[in-house]
């Protein structure tokens, strides 16, 4: 399911915003100040970030911001405010906020623009990137981060793991991997063993745990090794 943090320093609201959602198999973190908060979002992945506007430590605009600008997390971030005018919304979107509710809200509508925002993302998301864990590949800049870390491939090689990582968990077998990458014109025999060796020098060697598998007799996959 969904995972959520909140940031928010106001108990009640911690309090009925957990009873609702964990019933509903959310997962959620919750911060009681924005130093905190970042720090939490700094460190973790989620799908939207509750974010109170008035909050010790660091206001949420501020805080927005920095994990706008500083951070370059894209996650949807859902304002959660008292305050109702013109300007304040304006602040908050500019501060890169998605969306603004107003405090007192319903929990189903807050439920609902969660979804939203998710949906939303996933969707914008899907266009432009892949991500399995901390591997991530962006088809429109042809790009390749693993942990925070650009790392560059051959055409050939952007091919395979994107095709690997697209299907993945999934187990790709040999001749559909040499399919999506050549078509009918596979050059050799050796070809794909060749390009996979060099695929995992730059995505697998430097890091602590391999990513691209073999599964003896019937192909490759890409895995989260945090999911096994």
């Amino acid at each position: 399911m969904y995972k959520v943090l909140i940031i928010e320093d106001n108990p009640d609201i911690v309090a009925n915003i957990y009873a609702f959602f964990e019933p509903k198999g959310f997962e959620l973190d919750n911060a009681h100040n924005g130093l905190s908060g970042l720090a939490l979002a700094a460190s973790n992945r989620y799908d939207v970030i509750l974010l109170d506007v008035m909050l010790p430590g660091m206001d949420g605009t501020k805080l927005c911001k920095k994990l706008r600008e500083e951070l370059h997390d894209k996650t949807p971030v859902l304002m959660l405010t008292a305050r109702d005018t013109i300007l304040d919304k304006v602040a908050g979107f500019d501060s890169g906020a998605d969306d603004y509710l107003v405090k007192p809200f319903s929990l189903v509508e807050l439920e609902a623009r969660i979804k939203a925002l998710i949906r939303r993302h996933q969707d914008e998301h899907f266009q432009h990137s892949i991500e399995v864990g901390a591997l991530s590949i962006n088809v429109a800049e042809h790009s390749i981060k693993r942990e925070g870390k650009l790392l560059k491939l051959t055409p050939t090689g952007f091919k395979i793991l994107h095709t690997l990582m697209s299907a993945s968990p999934r187990v790709i077998s040999k001749t559909e991997l040499e399919e999506k990458v050549w078509g009918e014109d596979v050059p050799s025999s050796d070809a794909l063993r060749t390009h996979l060796h060099s695929v995992r020098m730059q995505i697998d060697k430097p890091f602590a745990t391999p990513m691209i598998m073999t599964v003896p007799g019937v192909g490759y996959q890409v895995i989260d090794p945090d999911n096994l």
